[in-house]
């Protein structure tokens, strides 16, 4: 099928004179973006190898290509319009492949010499034994002059781009090469890309992508990813490429400075800060404190994330937290009116203790044969509406934060005291209390939030995010190729309906949104 496909448009085109001096049209010209499908029915198939993946009797070959080339060449002079188009599409695929070639080749000859030919922008190391040589990719030249200076210039590289490289996945390889900041980037790695790839000539045994922790250092991020997921896949299969982890914070308290990872460890933090010399006393008059305390704010924290994600749907937390308190836990919990009318009322008068006015309306839904609950509410943060349905109660993460809340109610019956130096504090919720105990644990300190590595002097980011005694690294690697591909098509390639229904679907698991 491929030969008699590649012969007919060959002919047409060169019976109609559509071919220029110099232009060769070959199979994989006419086949860009050609997808086909071939139904053959024989009496005794043979197939090539245990998976059958290919055909293997001889002789339909030669009726495929005979057939194909007939009925094609036929259906070429029959529509000349859309003949002339195909063969415009392979002349395309031929003039980027030519392209590429030679923007390839260059790429050879430039590897092929000697370290003096490596792009000027590279700080290189002295080594030049692959297995100890690290480069960094950094994103602009604030943070390139930063990692240049606190590097181990023994062994570490630095490759500074400038802005955001090429979306690869939009862009054929002929335009990708003359792209100044990729064709630095393999210049440096020094193995060549697809087919051509020589990992024998790779000159790094670590090559890591460093860049800011704000929005365009994870797009600039996901760029280069792609370009190594699609163009350079060996160094990611070998496991030669990593993600340096800068923090995200720095902590100052007097004279000691810490680094801290990222927003959970920032919560670690600030809960052993804060429950220093802290106690809690329940509802029940027990007393928590110490390793007890902090192991129960921790549990706390988990189910914060929990609440996090009902808050960021405008459905409130600490509503929440007192409807599961006061029994409205399940969608059975709404089927007798009355019993329902006293749950609410201790909500209500719960809520009022926290600055709370609320509105209540039960519904009766028909359906289900229970009542609904619409609260409607102010509070010193302002206004909001909460309809507590069926469909709310029954849903998985509503059960998963009933069940985690329930726990932990058993554990530290609510209102509680907190009872510090300051005093004594009464404190009605779960997560009022953890929000509380964050609060004492910030006292006195000045937390800096890192958005570039700029903003670390070359002895910070050493200690912090190059130093291989004390770095942390991700390593990337290729665990399911098939969803990788599919989830690169969508997220980078040039089809926007994809795209936009992913977003749709994930927009509110959102985690940190520059807006």
């Amino acid at each position: 099928f491929r030969a008699a496909l590649t012969r007919a448009i060959a002919n047409y085109a060169s019976s109609k004179n559509l071919l220029k001096k110099g232009d060769q049209i070959t199979g994989s010209d006419v086949r860009e973006g050609l997808t086909a499908v071939i139904s053959v029915n024989i009496p005794e198939p043979q197939f090539e190898g245990q998976t059958k993946a290919k055909l293997g009797n001889s002789d339909v070959k030669g009726i495929v290509e005979t057939i194909t080339y007939e009925k094609l060449s036929q259906w070429l002079e029959e529509n000349p319009s859309n003949a002339r188009a195909i063969v415009e599409n392979a002349l395309k695929a031929s003039r980027a492949r030519e392209a590429a070639r030679q923007a390839k080749e260059l790429i050879r000859r430039k590897s092929a010499l000697d370290s003096a030919a490596l792009p000027g922008k590279l700080a290189d190391c002295q080594t030049k034994d692959p297995d100890e040589a690290e480069l960094f990719i950094v994103e602009g030249d604030s943070a390139g002059g930063s990692a240049k200076q606190g590097r181990n210039r023994r062994f570490q590289a630095v490759l500074p781009l400038r802005g955001k490289i090429l979306n690869v996945e939009k862009t054929r390889i002929d335009k990708m090469l003359k792209n100044e900041e990729i064709r630095t980037l393999i210049t440096a790695i020094g193995t060549g890309i697809d087919e051509d790839i020589d990992l024998s000539k790779l000159r790094y045994g670590k090559i890591i992508i460093m860049t800011d922790a704000d929005v365009d250092g994870a797009h600039i991020r996901t760029l280069l990813l792609t370009l190594f997921f699609r163009h350079l896949t060996p160094i990611i299969e070998h496991g030669h490429l990593y993600i340096a982890q800068p923090p995200l914070y720095r902590v100052r308290d007097g004279k000691k400075d810490r680094y801290i990872k990222d927003d959970a460890e920032m919560d670690e933090y600030l809960i052993e800060e804060g429950a220093k010399n802290v106690s809690v006393r329940t509802a029940k008059g027990d007393q928590i404190k110490g390793k007890e305390l902090i192991e129960l704010l921790r549990k706390i924290a988990k189910v914060k994330r929990i609440f996090d994600f009902f808050q960021r749907r405008r459905i409130n937390a600490e509503i929440l937290e007192l409807l599961i308190k006061h029994g409205i836990r399940t969608a059975d919990d709404l089927a007798n009116r009355e019993t329902l009318k006293k749950k609410i009322h201790e909500v209500v008068e719960d809520a009022r203790k926290l600055s709370y006015r609320i509105d209540h309306e039960l519904i009766f839904d028909e359906e289900h044969n229970s009542w609904s609950i619409v609260l409607s509410f102010s509070s010193p943060t302002g206004f909001g509406k909460l309809e507590v349905t069926h469909q709310l109660l029954d849903s998985p993460d509503y059960q998963d934060l009933m069940i985690s809340v329930w726990e932990l109610l058993d554990l530290c019956p609510m209102p509680v005291t907190v009872i510090s130096e300051q005093g004594e504090e009464e404190i009605a919720t779960l997560y009022k209390l953890l929000l509380h105990i964050k609060q004492r644990g910030r006292k006195g300190k000045h937390i800096q939030r890192y958005k570039g590595l700029g903003e670390m002097n070359p002895d910070q980011l050493w200690e912090t995010t190059m130093n291989p005694e004390t770095r942390r690294l991700l390593q990337v690697r290729l665990q399911d190729a098939a969803e990788a591909d599919r989830i690169f098509s969508i997220l980078m390639g040039d089809k926007v309906q994809p795209r936009r229904e992913f977003i749709e679907k994930n927009a509110l698991n959102v985690r940190n949104l520059d807006i």
